[in-house]
């Protein structure tokens, strides 16, 4: 495609262009001319963006009816966003995971940080799990799929189409098999010492969260000899790790018994069995419950999902940060410790860190500071994109 042959989308006069030649990602609907040309281009469509004096800035994945109308995917306008584009993209990112890992299981492509906006890949040894978010990457997903087969060498490539993001694109929830074919049970993954069972057909998001991967370690260096309690376990995520660095018992908390099955495979495949054990319920309920049971432990982990995707649900979400931490810091025995953590990305650190303060001082406690963890370099931070930094792990003694 020549220079000529793609649409143009341009920039509105009160529009300032500055951040995007400084690498935002992102240009919103309410800073384009959105004319009835623009509105008629088809989703997903590769655009050239210009500034109000049309100067250009660079090819644009374009969709009319998103918030997020454009996302910046090359700053040369004469780039081919193409197979051999994302064979590129692809082999960058595999090159950062193969020197950070020695074994093929982490996140490949983490959207807008590795040059991929919208698009969310993971990866357990031969098999891939695409999350195409955005439009631009559904039209190109059968290249996309091509180009990482020949990247990777994986033989089966999932579709997960359960993302936020795709209804906020317009796109479908349909799950698809790429390439090979789905696992029949869940895959075993190890990571510090622990084993999970990843449901990369019916699980969370695409089947397990790598991105506390570091912060798992972190916890787990404090629970030897501890009971722990691990609320929001998912499949057992730091209750598994506490385990294997030589926790007295672990208990896992969460609201989906699939996810606790997962759990209890886990342990079981770790020869931990009989030191695990699981409660399912609501996790407020469960905390309430055994506040009024006076039950103690050394290490007590919450992970819940994102109270605050996005800011207008802010203010209610740092609440419920505030009573995770009241409820949870009141189950911590003496000198113990207490791990909370943030995946929205609404709620910055400050704000998160507020929150669980004011919940620790109204459980009548007072808090050390031990350590500040985020997302593994599996998840790489975009500095421009303050969304790309979203997880938040605050570790306290009490």
């Amino acid at each position: 495609m020549t220079d000529a042959d793609f649409p143009v989308i341009r920039l509105l006069p009160k529009a300032k262009p500055q951040a995007i030649r400084r690498g935002y990602p992102w240009i919103y609907a309410n800073e384009l001319v959105m004319d009835r040309r623009s509105r008629g281009i088809p989703a997903g469509t590769v655009v050239r963006l210009e500034d109000a004096e049309r100067g250009v800035l660079g090819l644009v994945g374009f969709n009319a009816d998103s918030k997020i109308a454009g996302r910046m995917l090359d700053p040369d306008p004469e780039a081919v966003i193409g197979r051999d584009w994302l064979v590129a993209k692809l082999a960058r990112a595999l090159a950062l995971r193969t020197r950070l890992f020695d074994r093929p299981y982490y996140r490949l492509v983490h959207a807008e940080a590795d040059g991929l906006p919208g698009v969310i890949i993971d990866r357990f040894g031969d098999v891939a799990v695409i999350q195409p978010n955005a439009a631009w990457a559904e039209v190109l997903l059968a290249d996309l799929a091509s180009a990482l087969a020949e990247v990777t060498g994986v033989t089966t490539i999932l579709k997960n189409a359960g993302g936020r993001g795709r209804a906020l694109e317009g796109l479908d929830d349909a799950d698809a098999v790429l390439l090979g074919e789905a696992p029949a049970a869940p895959l075993p993954v190890e990571m510090n010492g622990a084993t999970y069972m990843a449901d990369l057909t019916g699980g969370q998001k695409t089947g397990l969260f790598y991105d506390q991967r570091p912060n798992h370690a972190f916890a787990a260096r404090l629970a030897e000899g501890q009971q722990v309690l691990d609320v929001f376990s998912h499949v057992g995520g730091f209750a598994l790790a506490a385990l294997a660095q030589g926790a007295q018992a672990a208990l896992a908390v969460d609201g989906s018994a699939a996810a606790l099955d997962l759990a209890r495979d886990g342990a079981a495949r770790m020869g931990a069995q009989g030191r695990f054990a699981t409660r399912q319920g609501d996790a407020f309920d469960v905390l309430t419950a055994m506040g009024q049971e006076e039950a103690r432990f050394g290490l007590v982990v919450c992970d819940p999902p994102a109270f605050a995707p996005s800011k207008p649900a802010l203010e209610a979400g740092l609440r419920a940060y505030e009573r995770v931490a009241r409820l949870s810091a009141g189950l911590v025995e003496e000198g113990g410790y207490l791990v909370l953590c943030s995946c929205s990305h609404a709620a910055d650190l400050s704000s998160f860190t507020g929150a669980c303060l004011r919940g620790i001082g109204r459980a009548g406690r007072r808090a050390q500071l031990l350590h500040t963890g985020f997302a593994g370099p599996d998840h790489p931070l975009l500095p421009q994109l303050a969304e790309s930094g979203y997880l938040k792990a605050l570790v306290f003694r009490l």
